[in-house]
């Protein structure tokens, strides 16, 4: 299928997705407490999904490698569609966290394999562009999802979990009908021979990228954990006025990702635009200790989201064209790295800001450093290969 036709059709489907994924983000606290969640075990009901994604990415990657990415697209959003369906029938916590944990296990299977797809249709020079649309479709849905559940828990608390299961049904359907399959049968044969264990990825060259990755996870983790606390406290920021905040951050972050990384990426190649995409989010964080109003929240912040955005679309394109294992196995590396940076971010950056409240932004400041450093391990490991091969 020729990328024309086929990225704007992954957009929406990951657009689809991810509104799903946004409805019952507003809404999920309060239902979990009507059933009897106490605060703790609602920490673990958020915690869960990312565990199980973290655990089962890098499995669906790999099955997408063996048997094409059509099929495992469609498992990732039926399972959506059935953990919504089952949240909104729960009437016992148990319930919810078999839902939740049965919407991380199959859900995982959604955006490497996604990545992956973009990775088989789109050329080297265009893949910064490619991986950058996906990154739009996602930061787009994740802004009008938590709106949509926002205005329909106003009418019953179940009804966003209905309305995210049959949009996630819809785009299940979508992508029955209309995408078509990326992964040619010879090459599935070539990589279904391939084993891709956790070992090979600490051991191969472009290790470090998926640790750059988790390192820049677990700082926005910390930040999104964080930041309605220390707004409230610095400028007297209300959850509408951060509302607000995170979208205008969220439409920066999406312009970039959708239209100016493509060209980036083709002037300048993947390594300078990650690097720009550290430094910026790194002086993001800077920036935010200084917020004192509403205006200078939502600038400081967009500044860090635009850096942010820079960064995974970049360390994607470029672990697809270097890495030595199959496009699958490949992203769902990745997603599993950043999902366990969402899984150390939010109790990390807790403790750090009940230290001190900016403590948080400053730890994000060191890890932009320790990720800048990694990237130039990376690019010297790559040119000593270079050289050795040359050899």
């Amino acid at each position: 299928m020729e990328s024309k036709k086929a990225l704007p059709i992954l957009f929406i489907v990951m657009f689809l997705v991810m509104v799903g994924f946004g409805i019952i983000i507003p809404v999920l606290p309060f239902y979990a407490e009507n059933i009897g969640a106490s605060p703790t075990e609602l920490g673990l009901l958020m915690a869960v999904y990312s565990i199980m994604q973290f655990l089962f990415a890098p499995m669906w990657g790999r099955i997408s490698d063996r048997i094409g990415r059509k099929p495992v697209i469609m498992i990732g959003i039926l399972g959506l569609a059935l953990s919504f369906f089952l949240m909104a029938i729960s009437h016992h916590l148990w319930m919810l966290f078999l839902a939740r944990i049965l919407g991380g296990f199959l859900s995982s299977a959604n955006m490497p394999t996604v990545m992956a797809y973009v990775a088989d249709i789109t050329s080297e020079e265009n893949r910064g562009k490619g991986m950058g649309m996906i990154g739009a479709a996602t930061g787009l849905g994740f802004i009008f999802g938590p709106a949509v559940g926002g205005v329909f828990s106003e009418i019953a608390l179940s009804l966003p979990f209905y309305i995210a299961g049959a949009s996630s049904l819809f785009t299940f359907f979508l992508v029955f009908f209309i995408l078509k399959e990326s992964l040619q049968v010879e090459d599935r044969k070539h990589t279904s021979k391939r084993k891709t264990p956790w070992k090979e990825a600490f051991n191969s060259p472009v290790s470090l990228l998926f640790f750059l990755q988790l390192f820049v996870s677990i700082s926005l983790a910390g930040l999104e954990a964080t930041f309605a606390y220390f707004a409230a406290v610095k400028a007297g920021l209300d959850a509408v006025k951060l509302g607000y905040i995170f979208m205008i951050m969220g439409l920066a972050q999406a312009f970039v990702q959708g239209g100016l990384i493509g060209k980036l990426t083709k002037r300048y190649g993947e390594g300078p635009v990650i690097q720009m995409g550290i430094v910026i989010s790194g002086i993001g964080f800077g920036l935010i200790l200084l917020s004192n109003s509403f205006w200078t929240a939502a600038l400081y912040l967009t500044v860090f989201g635009v850096g942010n955005g820079l960064i995974r679309p970049g360390v994607s394109s470029l672990l697809t064209k270097k890495s030595s294992t199959g496009h699958g196995s490949t992203t769902g590396m990745l997603s599993s790295f950043d999902s366990l940076g969402r899984i150390i971010g939010p109790p990390l950056g807790g403790w750090l800001f009940s230290i001190s409240i900016g403590l948080p932004y400053l730890s994000g400041i060191i890890l932009s450093i320790i990720a800048i450093f990694m990237f130039h391990m990376y690019a010297s490991k790559q040119k000593n290969l270079v050289i050795e091969n040359q050899g």
